[in-house]
């Protein structure tokens, strides 16, 4: 039986799930810029126009061939962090056939979406050349907060069994615990994670009405509750904390920034490629090569902020609990159910961890913690 909790076993885990994390983007980016540098965009446009001549009907065509191909380019490193290393560490008992089910449907519901704002963004394109980019950002930011509000009712019910929290005491105490913060909830319920996972999660989602607290059942089977309420507390932290709404603000400042930096250099970029038009669908791999880029350069920055609201949630939580003892026990089974590396590269933690180290945060907790006001 492998022992969850060691150190070697979660930094093992962790490597693999970084290395493949890494050839993945590596393997995408390159295909987008294999197949623009050797035409063959161009070549598979030119191939979809002998059957269909409506332009949109081509965009469609010509997305969905793309990416079936670099699905299949994928798939071997997909399926084995996904699937082979889930289990060879034991953190899934989920049968292949039920790994297939869920890749597919997954690809069956964010498909339509993904095709409707690629639609809406190649008519942008053709009709506003130059200011395509501030109504696009636009659409992803309603879209965004859209998603947000029937996510929790709509979609998540379509992978996992939702139901009211079984443990009605600790449901009244959730519910007390977000009082507190003035946080208003339609409920608190827990579902099915094991069907996919042994990790554990719990979160708060939705936005509105649809504003809800989810609790994994891997996570109330190992978790006390006084622990799990320190670890929702932690969330409530950045409810009380303005961190969602900060976070937005930026997302949205970082949209229109990296739209507007794309549109700016897809004329220069697209010229490497000699492409004759802006609207040229065979030019718009070079698109998603700018926004890669973009993303890679920014995400560091974000994950630094990121960190930061993570530390001042951690003191959140323990003012409003009253100690660190639950906190820091949750933490600790966490990591260990999680396999998390307590102790990641200091590279490595500041370019991927949206979250410091574990090692990190408990012993901020235990030694150097800057308290906030008790509420």
């Amino acid at each position: 039986m492998t022992e969850i909790s060691s150190p070697g076993q979660s930094k093992k885990y962790q490597r693999y799930q970084l290395v493949f994390s890494i050839i993945e983007f590596i393997i995408g980016l390159g295909f987008l810029i294999a197949i623009l540098s050797t035409g063959l965009t161009i070549q598979l446009e030119e191939g979809i126009r002998h059957y269909i001549q409506n332009n949109y009907a081509v965009l469609i065509v010509f997305v969905t061939l793309l990416g079936i191909g670099e699905a299949i380019i994928l798939f071997p490193f997909t399926f084995t962090s996904g699937y082979i290393i889930e289990h060879r560490f034991e953190l899934s008992d989920q049968s292949l056939s039920s790994w297939f089910w869920e890749r597919t449907k997954q690809i069956l519901i964010s498909y339509p979406i993904m095709l409707v704002l690629i639609v809406i963004f190649y008519a942008l394109l053709r009709r506003f050349p130059n200011n395509w980019w501030i109504i696009m950002g636009s659409i992803l930011i309603l879209f965004s907060i859209l998603l947000a509000r029937i996510a929790p009712v709509l979609l998540f019910p379509l992978f996992y069994k939702f139901k009211p929290l079984e443990d009605e005491s600790l449901a009244t105490d959730v519910s007390k615990l977000c009082k507190k913060v003035g946080l208003r909830l339609e409920g608190v319920y827990q579902f099915n994670l094991s069907k996919t996972t042994r990790k554990a999660n719990a979160a708060f989602t939705g936005i509105g009405k649809s504003k809800r607290v989810i609790l994994g059942d891997t996570l109330l089977t190992k978790l006390e509750p006084g622990e799990i309420l320190a670890v929702l507390a932690h969330e409530l932290g950045h409810f009380k904390l303005k961190h969602i709404w900060k976070g937005m603000a930026i997302g949205i400042l970082m949209t229109y920034a990296g739209l507007f930096l794309v549109s700016t250099a897809y004329d220069s970029a697209r010229a490497l490629f000699q492409f004759s038009h802006s609207a040229q669908i065979a030019a718009l791999p070079v698109i998603g090569i700018l926004l890669t880029i973009y993303q890679f350069f920014t995400a560091p920055l974000t994950n630094a902020y990121s960190r930061s609201n993570e530390r001042a949630a951690d003191d959140f939580a323990v003012d409003m609990i009253g100690n660190s003892e639950s906190f820091i026990s949750g933490l600790n089974k966490l990591a260990d159910q999680n396999l998390s590396d307590r102790t990641p590269h200091p590279v490595v933690e500041f370019l991927f961890y949206s979250h410091p180290s574990i090692e990190k945060r408990i012993a901020r907790l235990k030694n150097d913690r800057k308290r906030l006001p008790v509420l």
